[in-house]
């Protein structure tokens, strides 16, 4: 150590970042170094766009390019045309699949309030 102080200081588990004198302190506190500039820079994410699934980048830009009006009215086609098949496919007995589904219960819970095996032993035992 190079003093008595600082012997003294560390036997006693004193922390060197706790110490106003010490470097440790002014490290952790940001004191000297007026040199170096300012603060960092942080860089803005620059926008970046991909093609996704079943479209393009091509097919992408030019439905943003569209005007809004064009844009919902082959949103509103497209939705009437898949109503349409939905409405085509329902009648066809979806409402015994789901019954069936419900009436299945739970497949491969435990009930509840059932011991399992082996359970608490440890805490059971007398000592």
């Amino acid at each position: 150590f190079i003093n008595a102080k600082v012997d003294s200081l560390f036997h006693q588990r004193i922390k060197p970042v706790k110490l106003r004198w010490t470097q440790a302190w002014r490290r952790m506190n940001k004191k000297g170094k007026v040199e170096e500039g300012g603060k960092k820079k942080t860089r803005k994410a620059a926008k970046f766009q991909k093609a996704i699934v079943g479209m393009s980048l091509d097919d992408l830009k030019k439905k943003k390019a569209q005007k809004p009006e064009l844009r919902k009215a082959s949103e509103a086609a497209a939705k009437e045309a898949k109503a349409k098949l939905a409405s085509q496919k329902k009648p066809a007995g979806s409402k015994p699949a789901l019954a069936k589904a419900k009436a299945g219960g739970p497949a491969g819970k435990q009930a509840k309030g059932g011991k399992q095996p082996g359970g608490g032993a440890k805490f059971n035992k007398k000592m």
